[in-house]
């Protein structure tokens, strides 16, 4: 089964609770995410896919989530990751991944419907799930 990663990054404002998302030249709007090379850990995984594709800087990750029921053969590792701010309402990365791209940057709301394509609906109907089931947890694994 491949293991995928979706680094989940809140913006810091609070309410009303927004995720990072971004808008992909080719495939349109997605939440960053990638693959789990073999051995290593989602919480480095998602520190690793944040910095490749909007070049933020992790500081802590924690796992909320895993789910089998996104894509089919795939397992999906949800992690929400604290990163060096501070962050602009809209803001552009170049992305080096498959010849290179320009993305996007931008904040969805998560009450709010997107303008995603599968799987990315899907991965927000999880993080939504994965955030209200999350209070309690403290634990959170440093990235240098």
């Amino acid at each position: 089964m491949t293991q995928k990663v979706v680094p989940l990054v809140l913006h810091p404002g609070g309410a009303p609770m927004r995720v990072l998302a971004f808008d992909h030249p080719i495939t349109g709007a997605q939440i960053v995410k990638g693959t789990i090379e073999p051995g290593e850990h989602p919480t480095r995984a998602a520190a690793r896919e944040l910095f490749e594709e909007s070049g933020l800087q992790a500081i802590s990750a924690l796992e909320l989530a895993v789910r089998d029921d996104i894509w089919p053969g795939e397992r999906w590792h949800f992690v929400l990751t604290r990163v060096r701010g501070p962050l602009g309402e809209r803001f552009q990365h170049f992305c080096a991944d498959d010849g290179g791209h320009l993305f996007k940057f931008w904040w969805h709301e998560l009450s709010k419907a997107g303008p995603f394509e599968p799987p990315f609906d899907q991965v927000l109907d999880a993080v939504r799930a994965a955030l209200s089931g999350s209070a309690g947890r403290s634990r959170a694994d440093s990235c240098p």
